[in-house]
């Protein structure tokens, strides 16, 4: 059944073909051919005495040498491509006048075969499959499993360049210069204490780049660069925003391969935490987009929390019913704390980081003990989980800045106030209702004075409430979709960022 593509020259005689049909292979000959064409017969790979004729035209090349050279050597592996002829490294060569012949040859598979010299003609033994020559012009099949094998194998290259490479950073309008600045509107509050909050009232920015849902946003710690805005969102994406100036993004950094649902600044504001639905943890620069620190978890990834004295350890939480310590420095798990929960929610650290506390997803039908739960730091012991007994989740959990109190929003569209010491009593004299969560991981954050106390809520809205009379003082209609997130600035007074379900970030004052 074996078959092979033969071309024939008309043109020529029989006596001229029977004196090119035996080619010397086993000698390099050295002439000078007067003619332009030369004719080449080698026997068809996979068939017996069955002879091709090539015509090889002659390309002009300049050669400082004289002589010419003419390999004869037959190719023992042709290669053969769906889209391009590759040239043979086995290329007949001669010189006339200082020109050079060339012969691509093409083959559907390599096959490895040896070549026997006989004292008549050459004759190749097939091993596997018949090969033939491709007449140029003419696409040889190629099998199902062998496509789908080759366009795989760029994705693939593509893939495993992605993992290894650093985070991929995009700038936004002059990113790069202000960055680093120090916004003219900070440097007056610098050298002074931090005045009266009051409650924001107009629009300064709006800002849209998120194509998925904000889950979570934080102005940079450090008080010379808290012009900047950092923000995670469920398009794979976090950004840094210039939210004091211009309103503009000034980078994007696209380093996991999923939903970001929590980012952090660093102490030092060089650096973002960031952890996903693609359990990735990453600790990129800031200014070059490097990865310092990047590991793979055990689970989805819902919440992440520095160390308040220890800038190099950080804890994080997800899908899962263990909470983890880990060592930037080392890349290695310091401490593991087990609960029998499903999912941490959110984490909170006390004063001083010696205790903190994790909010959960356990709710049983008649309590809710484990919903939030003391630990201690450095033995990894439970110190109370007998904190808060209604039947609500807790989705979030913030620290008052100058009361050793905290706040944790409840699923029951209220916040409760604790003690931030043992035994930590709920105060069943205040509480924070009026808003809406209905699910939605809706923050709170108390302003830097203490005095005010803002929540988002489900249905758009912003609701600030006195801290000390846990009355509504005043609600700002921000937002269509449901507001996850209100957090005042550090330094400026009355200033505040808000975020939305849609993608939406609005700075008002």
């Amino acid at each position: 059944m074996s078959s092979s593509l033969v071309a024939y020259d008309d043109s020529d005689s029989e006596t001229e073909t029977e004196k090119a049909e035996v080619p010397n292979t086993s000698r390099r000959q050295t002439s000078c051919p007067s003619s332009s064409v030369n004719r080449v017969q080698y026997s068809a790979p996979g068939s017996l005495g069955t002879k091709s004729t090539y015509e090889m035209q002659p390309t002009e090349n300049t050669d400082s040498s004289g002589t010419s050279t003419v390999c004869e050597d037959p190719p023992e592996h042709y290669a053969q491509n769906n889209n391009t002829d590759l040239i043979s490294p086995h290329c007949r060569r001669a010189y006339s006048g200082h020109t050079s012949l060339c012969m691509s040859y093409k083959n559907y598979e390599q096959t490895s075969s040896s070549s026997t010299n006989s004292g008549n003609g050459i004759s190749q033994k097939r091993i596997h499959k018949d090969s033939t020559t491709a007449i140029k012009g003419i696409r040889p099949y190629i099998p199902k499993r062998l496509r789908q094998e080759n366009s795989s194998m760029p994705e693939k290259k593509e893939s495993d360049q992605r993992d290894s490479s650093d985070c991929d950073v995009k700038l936004g309008i002059s990113g790069e210069q202000t960055s680093r600045k120090i916004s003219e509107l900070i440097k007056p509050y610098l050298g002074s204490k931090y005045k009266l909050t009051e409650v924001p009232k107009s629009l300064i920015f709006y800002m849209s780049k998120h194509s998925g849902p904000v889950n979570e946003i934080q102005w940079c710690p450090v008080r010379e660069q808290s012009h900047m805005l950092l923000s995670a969102s469920m398009d794979k994406t976090v950004k840094v925003w210039d939210a004091v100036d211009t309103g503009w993004c000034l980078k994007t950094y696209s380093c996991h391969s999923c939903a970001v649902r929590a980012a952090r600044w660093s102490s030092c504001g060089r650096r973002i935490l960031s952890g996903g639905f693609d359990s990735m943890l990453h600790l990129t620069d800031v200014e070059t987009g490097k990865q310092i620190f990047s590991s793979k978890n055990e689970f989805r990834i819902s919440a992440l929390k520095f160390h308040p004295t220890e800038s190099n350890i950080f804890i994080c939480g997800g899908f899962s019913p263990e909470v983890k310590a880990w060592d930037i420095r080392t890349s290695k798990v310091l401490r593991v704390y087990k609960a029998a929960v499903q999912q941490t929610l959110d984490i909170l650290f006390l004063p001083e980081g010696r205790e903190f506390l994790t909010s959960t997803d356990a709710v049983s039908r008649d309590s809710a003990d484990r919903t939030i739960i003391a630990w201690d730091f450095q033995s990894s012991a439970k110190i109370s989980n007998q904190i808060f007994h209604e039947r609500y989740t807790c989705p979030s959990l913030t620290l008052h800045p100058k009361e050793s109190m905290f706040v944790a929003q409840t699923n029951g569209n209220y916040m409760a106030l604790f003690s931030a010491q043992r035994p930590y009593r709920i105060n069943k004299k205040k509480r924070y209702e009026g808003h809406k969560v209905e699910g939605f991981a809706v923050g709170c954050e108390f302003s830097p004075d203490g005095t005010l106390l803002v929540t988002g809520s489900s249905d758009g809205k912003v609701f600030f409430y006195n801290y000390h009379t846990a009355r509504i003082i005043r609600t700002l209609s921000a937002h269509k979709e449901a507001c996850v997130s209100a957090i005042f600035h550090p330094v400026l007074p009355s200033l505040l960022a808000t975020c939305d379900w849609a993608g939406e970030i609005k700075i008002w004052q």
